[in-house]
C-alpha cells in the first residue's frame, strides 16, 4: 500500500514536471496565437489585438498565465482551441483512438516480428537466416520512418496499387460493422508497417542477443542434457527469460512510438494526435498543443506501468520478489 502511494505521488509529480516545462517551453517559442490569427485575417487593429489577446489571457503574466492553466487542467478542463474552435478535450477524444490504433498495432507488429527473426537468428547464429535478419536490421534502423512511409507510398500507389494510402477509411462507405473493420485495417496496413518498421529492426538485434546469452546458461544446457527437443528448449525454457530485456525497451520506447507517429499521419493523412499536434505548431494552438503533450506523458507512464506488470507475468521470480517486499513494508 505504501509502494503505490509513493508511486502515484511521484506520477502526479511528474506529470505537473511535464505541464510546466511545456508551458514554459512554448512560451519562450517565437510568435504567439494572436499574431497567427491576425496573419490568417490579413491584419487587425491594435484595438483589435489588445481584445484578443484579454480574451485568451496572454495579457497577464507568465506565472499567472501557469498557475491558472494548472489549476484547469487539475479539474479536467484543457481549455478551448485558438484555431479549431472548440473545446481540446473534445479535440483530444476525437483523435486518440486513432492514434492508439496505429501505435499499438506497429507495437504488436514489431515487438511479434521482431522476437520471430531474433529467435530464429539466435538458433542459428552462423547461419543464413542469422546474416539476412542482420542485415535487414540494419537498413530498416538506419531508414527514417518518413522515407521509408513515402517509398511504401509510390510502391503501392503506382506500382501495386493494393492498399490505401490516404485517410483512416473510405468516406460514404456504407455496410455492416465488419465491413468498416475491415475497410480501417485495410488503411492500416501501410502507417502500421512504416512505424513498425524501424523498431523491427531494434527488437529483432536484441531478441537476438538475449536469446544467445539465455541459450548458454547452464540450465539450458542442463534441459538439453536432459533429452529435450530443441523446440522444447527454445520456446519452452528459453524464450521467457530472452522477452525480458524486450518488455523493458517496449516501455521505454513507447513516447518514441508517439514520436514516430506524427511524422506518419502526416504522411499518410492519418486523422491522429500526431496530425493533429502538427497542425498546432503550424498555428500556435497552444491549448491543444499542451493537452497533447500531457496526454502523450499519461499514456507514456502508463506503458510504463503496464510493463513493470509484465515483468512478473514473464517471470515468476520478480513476482515473488515483490509480494516478499510488500509483507516486510506491511509489517
Amino acid at each position: 500500500m505504501y509502494s503505490m502511494l509513493m508511486r502515484l505521488l511521484s506520477i502526479c509529480g511528474l506529470l505537473l514536471a511535464v505541464v510546466v516545462l511545456n508551458f514554459l517551453l512554448l512560451q519562450l517559442a517565437p510568435g504567439d496565437p494572436v499574431s497567427v490569427i491576425v496573419g490568417e485575417q490579413g491584419g487587425a487593429s491594435e484595438e483589435l489585438v489588445a481584445q484578443l489577446r484579454a480574451q485568451y489571457g496572454l495579457d497577464k503574466p507568465v506565472y499567472q498565465q501557469l498557475l491558472l492553466y494548472i489549476s484547469r487542467i487539475a479539474t479536467g478542463d484543457f481549455g478551448y482551441s485558438y484555431y479549431f474552435n472548440q473545446p481540446v478535450l473534445d479535440l483530444i477524444l476525437q483523435r486518440v483512438v486513432p492514434t492508439m490504433l496505429l501505435v499499438l498495432s506497429a507495437l504488436i507488429i514489431a515487438v511479434v516480428l521482431g522476437t520471430v527473426l531474433g529467435v530464429f537468428s539466435a538458433r542459428r547464429p552462423k547461419g543464413v537466416t542469422s546474416h539476412l535478419v542482420t542485415v535487414f536490421s540494419l537498413v530498416g534502423y538506419a531508414a527514417p520512418v518518413f522515407w521509408t512511409g513515402l517509398m511504401l507510398l509510390i510502391l503501392f500507389a503506382s506500382v501495386w496499387p493494393i492498399f490505401p494510402v490516404s485517410g483512416m477509411m473510405d468516406v460514404g462507405r456504407r455496410g455492416s460493422t465488419m465491413d468498416h473493420v475491415v475497410d480501417v485495417l485495410h488503411h492500416l496496413v501501410l502507417p502500421g508497417l512504416t512505424l513498425a518498421s524501424i523498431y523491427i529492426a531494434i527488437y529483432s538485434r536484441l531478441s537476438r542477443a538475449s536469446m544467445l546469452e539465455v541459450l548458454g546458461s547452464d540450465y539450458i544446457r542442463t534441459a538439453r542434457a536432459k533429452g529435450l527437443s530443441d523446440r522444447q528448449v527454445v520456446f519452452g525454457h528459453a524464450l521467457r527469460n530472452g522477452l525480458i530485456p524486450i518488455a523493458t525497451m517496449v516501455g521505454l520506447q513507447f513516447g518514441q512510438l508517439f514520436a514516430g507517429a506524427v511524422l506518419v499521419e502526416t504522411v499518410f493523412n492519418w486523422p491522429g494526435l500526431g496530425r493533429l499536434a502538427f497542425e498546432s505548431v503550424l498555428r500556435r494552438d497552444y491549448p491543444t498543443l499542451l493537452a497533447i503533450l500531457f496526454f502523450s506523458a499519461l499514456l507514456v507512464v502508463m506503458a510504463n506501468l503496464l510493463t513493470d506488470l509484465a515483468y512478473g507475468i514473464i517471470d515468476p521470480r520478480i513476482r515473488k520478489k515483490r509480494g516478499a517486499r510488500g509483507g516486510k513494508a506491511a509489517q
